[in-house]
């Protein structure tokens, strides 16, 4: 079995305490084109990239001249008004600190773009700590949803049995299994259990997983995970980035 060598973090929801936030954003710039939706189905998307999120609820293209200007809206709108307001979950900073002093590399994978990244790392707690990031820029945005994962792992140079993807919601998941990456997924997300089927682990939070690294799937590799799941409360049993500062 492979050793893990890199665990590909995602920040909003799982290192930062921001999906309600975005979802506020997203009304708030909906509304401010003469959209209404109601909130629990913006909020039942965050975790989608920006071009399904869009087609699914108001049947917009994000490449369309409305579309752009309800990104660019939403955008404004977040860093002004909710950004400030934001903080990182409990045991975030601690969590990305004791990957890396294992020697593991760490590595931001987020649908943000990457002028928004420095921000949201920066309010995480978790800016210096990440060894490569990966964002929307870095990947095909043509068709479907983003190969973030896959574009990750080239950048790094880790095959997908060597890295394992923490997220916090079921398109995590599925981004995740795209790629070949087993997936670790917290709760922080809002989803309940049952929704995240499909990830190898389920923690409470950052704090927990932090707490509990030694026994995670992180640390004593997918397979032992997988193969000792009652260790792991609420686990699954189906198995199913760029350098900063460039």
């Amino acid at each position: 079995m492979a050793r893990i060598r890199a665990v590909l973090f995602d920040i909003d929801g799982t290192l930062l305490d921001s999906n309600d936030a975005h979802a506020h954003a997203w009304l708030d710039a909906l509304r401010g084109h003469g959209k209404s939706v109601p909130f629990e189905h913006v909020r039942s998307r965050i975790g989608m990239s920006q071009a399904r999120l869009l087609r699914e609820l108001v049947d917009i293209d994000a490449d369309s001249l409305e579309g752009r200007a309800l990104a660019e809206h939403r955008s404004a709108v977040f860093k002004a008004h909710y950004l400030p307001d934001l903080g990182p979950l409990p045991g975030a900073r601690v969590l990305v600190d004791r990957v890396r002093s294992r020697g593991l590399s760490c590595v931001a994978v987020t649908l943000a773009l990457a002028s928004d990244l420095d921000h949201l790392l920066r309010v995480a707690a978790v800016a210096d700590l990440m060894d490569y990031v990966v964002t929307m820029e870095d990947v095909d945005q043509a068709e479907g949803d983003p190969d973030l994962v896959d574009a990750a792992l080239g950048r790094i140079g880790v095959p997908a049995e060597e890295a394992v993807f923490v997220g916090d919601t079921p398109y995590d998941i599925a981004a995740a299994k795209r790629a070949g990456v087993a997936a670790i997924v917290l709760r922080t997300g809002g989803w309940k259990d049952a929704e995240l089927e499909g990830a190898i682990a389920i923690y409470d939070g950052p704090a927990e997983l932090a707490s509990r690294l030694d026994d995670s799937p992180i640390a004593k590799g997918v397979h032992d995970a997988v193969t000792a799941a009652p260790r792991f409360g609420g686990m699954r049993t189906r198995r199913t980035a760029v350098p900063r500062g460039m």
